[in-house]
């Protein structure tokens, strides 16, 4: 992490996306954002699913937060990983794909929802049974896709990110 909350990426062709385009490509916001709500599905399950099992086990702010993150570098890839396999393509290939198409949309996403967390005060030691965690949380998602959405639409008008994606879906 486009469509909603499903990780199918079947439908692509109302994306839009800039299929194999090699630069300088027109991208329009909203193949951007529906590419970073793609980023961000993944994210958000990794990061609720960290939280919670480091919560459940009485971890720390730090080691939760690493389960976190790593869990949402596993969605998020997985969510793209799984698509192109349906599509056709090989496990190594749809490996690089998956690498390709989410590494620095999930990297930026990652430290700007989990640089906000740790900003609202009291967030990182609220309980799940908290407004104030799920707030918080919906807060940084809400300022990790405004910032994340930009970056893709760079990065999808030069033949990058979720424009790889879209090679292997027609």
């Amino acid at each position: 992490m486009q469509h909603d909350t499903h990780a199918d990426h079947t439908d692509h062709a109302d994306h839009g996306h800039a299929h194999g385009n090699s630069g300088g490509g027109k991208v329009s916001w909203g193949m951007a954002a529906k590419a970073t709500l793609h980023c961000l599905t993944g994210c958000a399950i990794g990061e609720v699913l960290g939280m919670i099992i480091g919560t459940a086990l009485g971890w720390g702010n730090a080691p939760t937060m690493v389960l976190a993150i790593v869990l949402a570098f596993f969605f998020g890839y997985s969510l793209t990983f799984w698509a192109v396999v349906r599509a056709g393509l090989g496990l190594k290939a749809a490996i690089g794909v998956a690498l390709a198409a989410d590494t620095l949309s999930i990297t930026v996403m990652e430290i700007v929802d989990n640089g906000v967390l740790l900003m609202v005060p009291g967030a990182m030691d609220a309980h799940l049974a908290d407004g104030l965690f799920w707030g918080a949380l919906a807060f940084a998602f809400l300022v990790a896709f405004l910032v994340t959405t930009p970056v893709n639409k760079w990065m999808i008008g030069r033949g990058k990110g979720h424009a790889v994606v879209h090679q292997y879906h027609h």
